[in-house]
């Protein structure tokens, strides 16, 4: 898969997304970044920090699989934003933010649609 073009499209399907980006599981970035002309809400600091836990929760939630199934995302609202985490199969993580109002499910149904025309 193109992760910078997947990256891309996620940014064009809708506005309220301000960040798309994809991980290794050693945290390191693979493609995407911020909508161009949103700012940051974090630090570098704080959003490696934010990363590294984020892999380390992907990691968690693979062990638990055995029991619960694979997991597909995580969501975690907060006053400003939402941030979510996508699973891309056993070696990338797409992390995404959007606005705090944005539909949750449409955000979802959008980036697993592109994910699976993206895998062709």
């Amino acid at each position: 898969m193109n992760y910078e073009s997947f990256c891309s499209q996620i940014l064009e399907i809708n506005p309220k997304i301000r960040f798309a980006t994809v991980y290794d599981s050693w945290a390191k970035r693979v493609a995407g970044g911020l909508r161009e002309g949103t700012s940051s809400l974090l630090s570098d600091h704080a959003e490696n920090e934010l990363v590294n836990l984020s892999i380390i929760n992907w990691q968690a939630r693979k062990d638990m699989s055995k029991w619960l199934g694979k997991t597909i995302y995580t969501l975690a609202e907060h006053d400003k934003v939402k941030r979510f985490s996508f699973y891309l199969g056993e070696d990338h993580l797409l992390l995404l933010s959007t606005e705090k109002d944005a539909d949750t499910n449409v955000v979802v149904d959008e980036v697993i649609k592109l994910y699976y025309k993206n895998q062709n």
